[in-house]
C-alpha cells in the first residue's frame, strides 16, 4: 500500500483501503501464497495506522478533556446527541420533507455500500472485555440478529430493503467520505490498540441514529415505500434508544470507573464517528440536486467547529 493520505488522494486511499477490508474479513481458505497476503497486509494495516492517528489528532482539539468523574464524563458523552459534529444536519429534514425517489434511491445506496455491519463490529469489539461490559456487547447482538430468526435479523432487513428497492450498491460507485466512515470503524473494531474507541464510536452510533433514520423513513413513507422496505429504519428509530442508554450504563461507566484514563480514547472514537459521519453528510449534500431549502454543504458551519463539543 503506496498511496499516502493526503488531501489530494483521499478518494483513492480509502477506495483501496475498503477493497482491503472486504478481503480481511472475508472468508477465506490456507494458500500457497500466505506469505505474501501477510505482506500485503502490514502495508495497508500501517497506512489505515496513520490515518486513523490522523484522525485522532484532528478530533482531540475539539473535545472537552477535563471531565470531573464517571457522571460527568457520562453527561458529556449523552450531549453528543446535541452538540457533536454532524447532529441537527439539514440534510435529514430534506430527505424527510423533499428528497425525490431518485434522490432517496441514490442516498440508500451509498449508505448501503458503506455500511460496515453492527453486529460484526459489536462482536470484535467485545473481545476480552470485563464481563459487565462483555454481556451488554451480547445483548446488543442478540437484538441484531433477531433473535435467532432470520427474518429478524438487522441486516436481513437491511438486504430485504436493497433488493426491494432494486438498489445495487459498489464500492466503485460511493463517495469516499462514506468509504472513509465504514473503513474508520473497521479499523477500530478489528485493532485491539483502539478497543476503547470502538466502545466510544459504537455507542455515538447507538445514541445519535434514532433521529436520523426516523427522517430517513419519514421520507420513505412520503414517497409510498411499504413498511417492509422501511422496517430498518423503524425498528432502529425506536430500538437505539435503549441500546444508546444500556451501553452507556453497561459499558461505558464501568469501564471509566475502572480505569478513567480509558474516557479519553472512548471520547475519541465517538468524535471520530461523528466527525466521518458529519463530513458524509456534507458530501451527500453537495451531491444531491436541487435541496429544496438545505443551505448548499460549503457554507455550513460544522458543529464541531464551533467547539460546542467541548462543553463538559
Amino acid at each position: 500500500m503506496s498511496i499516502t493520505l493526503t488531501s489530494s488522494y483521499q478518494d483513492a486511499f480509502h477506495r483501496n483501503l475498503a477493497h482491503f477490508n472486504v478481503s480481511r474479513i472475508a472468508l477465506d481458505s490456507p494458500s500457497a501464497g500466505w506469505q505474501d497476503a501477510l505482506h500485503n497486509d502490514l502495508g495497508y494495516r500501517l497506512a489505515e495506522g496513520h490515518y486513523l492517528e490522523e484522525l485522532r489528532a484532528t478530533v482531540v482539539p475539539m473535545m472537552c478533556t477535563d471531565w470531573r468523574d464517571t457522571d460527568g464524563f457520562a453527561d458529556w458523552f449523552e450531549a453528543l446527541l446535541h452538540i457533536g459534529p454532524g447532529q441537527q444536519h439539514p440534510l435529514f429534514d430534506w430527505l424527510a420533507d423533499a428528497a425525490t425517489m431518485s434522490q432517496m434511491r441514490w442516498f440508500l445506496t451509498q449508505e448501503v455500500a458503506g455500511e460496515a455491519g453492527f453486529d460484526d463490529l459489536v462482536a470484535m469489539t467485545q473481545v476480552k472485555l470485563p464481563v459487565r461490559a462483555k454481556l451488554e456487547c451480547a445483548r446488543n447482538y442478540w437484538d441484531e440478529m433477531g433473535h435467532g430468526k432470520q427474518s429478524a435479523m438487522h441486516g436481513h432487513m437491511l438486504e430485504r430493503m436493497v433488493q426491494e428497492l432494486g438498489l445495487q450498491p459498489s464500492l466503485d460507485a460511493t463517495v469516499w467520505e462514506s468509504l472513509a466512515l465504514s473503513n474508520t470503524m473497521i479499523g477500530l473494531a478489528m485493532t485491539r490498540r483502539y478497543t476503547y474507541h470502538a466502545i466510544g464510536a459504537l455507542g455515538a452510533i447507538e445514541l445519535t441514529a434514532p433521529l436520523r433514520v426516523k427522517k430517513i423513513s419519514n421520507g420513505m413513507r412520503r414517497l409510498g415505500l411499504d413498511g417492509r422496505a422501511r422496517a430498518y429504519f423503524d425498528l432502529h428509530a425506536a430500538l437505539d434508544v435503549s441500546h444508546a442508554k444500556a451501553w452507556i450504563r453497561e459499558i461505558i461507566r464501568p469501564l471509566v470507573d475502572a480505569d478513567p484514563s480509558c474516557a479519553q480514547y472512548i471520547a475519541e472514537g465517538a468524535m471520530m464517528r461523528l466527525l466521518c459521519g458529519e463530513r458524509c453528510f456534507n458530501r451527500y449534500q453537495l451531491e444531491l440536486d436541487d435541496l429544496h431549502g438545505c443551505e448548499p454543504a460549503s457554507v455550513l458551519q460544522p458543529l464541531a467547529e464551533r467547539h460546542l463539543v467541548r462543553s463538559c
